[in-house]
């Protein structure tokens, strides 16, 4: 079977759905590829790399014409018609907001594919052209906020004096709000994030962001795994909460997007709220816009002097980048369709993925499709059920049990420091001072510890091996003592600070190893991009 790779005929689209490395992928399931010239020149991936790769060049109609076609965007009225009956269509085609665009494919008997409506599970993640469009819109959203905004992301200290960073509030810790998390915290901003899902926080604080939470609004995910509305009182709880912090951030990233739909997040009071030259980037600006002056696709600029982008190309911007993850995302897409490695196609209704995709086919509309349970809303257990399977422990019997650890603990206490006293009170007098260093030790340790984060986990780990080489050093020096007890406990010592200090530095090593950057060239790459297939 013959894939088609068109040149997109939208003003100004600069995506196409295959690149070089992809061609080869698709030739090894069994393929001819074929592309229209100039296919890819937007994105800088000339023809002739196209044809290196295996590809053939061929002209608009021919490509149109082929068994499958693989597209960015949804097919013009044009381009429609030249597909012919029982050819297989692989593009993003908003099923959801465009009904009649599907009606139109069934009616020609096209068996399509939507790109924009892989099942949000685990093993779909592969195909998630959304997420991976996614990732790199607000990657680029934050970029686009830096050149609009008049100051710095990372503080600094010079000799003519301070400047604090640059705060950026995050809406939505979705895939795209992750990204634009992680890049202005990259950048030295002070980043601070919302999103209605708790779930979520432990991911915006593992980026370095502040999670920002509203009291009592918290979403639910729909079985498909996408997100639902804000009922009307989650609604106004998170506008209070977008009131306050839009007040006092310098850069506004929003990511809402239910559905095509994008619902209003920042309205025009607070963008009025805002400090003159403050930057809002709205990622929903194709659904509407969640930013109540957003127009798409365009930038706009307050009374107040705060600068709205609609912009709706934000992935178009990284065109090379994108259209390898786009390529990569068709790809296995169609090595899913082919499980002969063939070159044909199979649209398996019974696979929950591909039944999910598929939106026409055999002249029937097959939008929308059943639901797909995901993990993302396990369905609650009966109240009886879950009464019965975990039974709670009797209050009187559990306090009773902690009043009786309580005065163990004490007893052993007591008599471990009258043991200790005893010890002292026997021991030559200079003993007294080195016990006092020892007991001060513990306690000031102890504390310290405990109160270290993860992350520095690995510097303590460095100092405890400095410890450790000044015991084994110690104990080195008292090998070979006239007492036989001192030479044993030297040998034992200086044993167990080594482990100690060759098992530090072989863990910290290979932690470091961990964030060390690969100096070594990719095995595949589109013109140098880094991103291999």
């Amino acid at each position: 079977m013959q894939i088609g790779v068109p040149r997109e005929s939208r003003a100004g689209e600069r995506l196409v759905a295959a690149t070089p490395a992809t061609v080869r992928r698709l030739r090894e399931l069994g393929y001819d590829v074929l592309v229209e010239a100039g296919a890819g020149e937007r994105a800088n991936l000339p023809t002739r790399e196209y044809v290196e790769a295996g590809a053939s060049v061929a002209g608009r109609e021919a490509v149109w014409g082929c068994d499958v076609v693989t597209a960015v965007n949804p097919p013009s009225d044009e381009e429609l018609a030249l597909l012919r009956p029982g050819a297989t269509l692989v593009a993003q085609l908003a099923p959801a907001t465009h009904p009649e665009r599907v009606a139109a494919l069934a009616a020609r008997h096209v068996t399509a594919l939507a790109l924009d409506a892989v099942p949000r599970i685990s093993r779909a993640q592969a195909l998630d052209v959304l997420s991976a469009l996614s990732n790199v819109a607000g990657y680029r959203a934050v970029i686009e906020a830096a050149e609009e905004f008049g100051g710095m992301f990372a503080g600094q200290v010079t000799a003519a004096g301070t400047t604090p960073p640059a705060t950026v509030f995050v809406i939505g810790a979705g895939v795209a709000g992750l990204a634009a998390i992680g890049t202005a915290s990259s950048l030295g901003a002070r980043v601070r994030a919302f999103d209605v899902r708790p779930e979520v926080g432990e991911q915006i604080e593992s980026m370095g962001a502040t999670f920002v939470q509203a009291e009592g609004a918290t979403q639910e995910v729909s079985v498909d795994g996408y997100a639902r509305e804000l009922s009307e009182d989650l609604q106004a709880a998170t506008l209070r909460t977008y009131a306050a912090e839009t007040a006092g951030a310098d850069i506004v990233v929003t990511t809402a997007l239910v559905r095509g739909t994008a619902p209003t997040t920042v309205t025009a009071e607070m963008v009025a709220a805002m400090r003159p030259g403050s930057v809002v980037v709205d990622l929903a600006a194709s659904g509407g816009g969640n930013c109540e002056l957003t127009v798409p696709g365009e930038r706009v600029v307050s009374d107040n002097g705060v600068v709205v982008l609609g912009y709706t190309d934000l992935p178009g911007r990284m065109p090379q980048h994108t259209s390898q993850l786009l390529g990569t995302n068709v790809v296995n897409l169609l090595a899913l369709t082919t499980p002969g490695r063939d070159g044909r196609l199979v649209v398996d209704l019974d696979d929950v993925v591909v039944r999910g995709m598929t939106v026409a086919k055999d002249g029937e509309v097959l939008w929308p499709p059943p639901p797909v349970p995901v993990s993302a809303v396990p369905p609650p257990p009966p109240a009886e059920e879950a009464v019965a399977a975990a039974p709670g422990p009797d209050p009187a019997e559990a306090a009773a049990d902690r009043v009786r650890r309580t005065r163990r603990r004490t007893v052993l206490a007591a008599l471990g420091a009258v043991l200790a006293g005893l010890a002292i009170s026997a021991a030559p007098p200079e003993t007294a001072g080195h016990f006092t260093v020892f007991a001060l030790a513990v306690v000031v340790g102890f504390y310290v510890i405990s109160a270290v984060t993860h992350a520095l986990h690995t510097p303590l780990m460095a100092q405890t091996n400095a410890i450790s080489g000044i015991i084994l050093v110690g104990a080195l020096l008292q090998i070979g003592d006239d007492s036989w007890v001192v030479t044993v406990l030297a040998v034992v010592a200086a044993s167990v600070a080594s482990i100690n200090v060759f098992g530090g530095f072989l863990v910290a090593n290979r932690m470091i190893r961990m964030f060390r950057r690969d100096t070594r060239p990719p095995a595949v790459s589109p013109r140098g991009t880094g991103v291999t297939a």
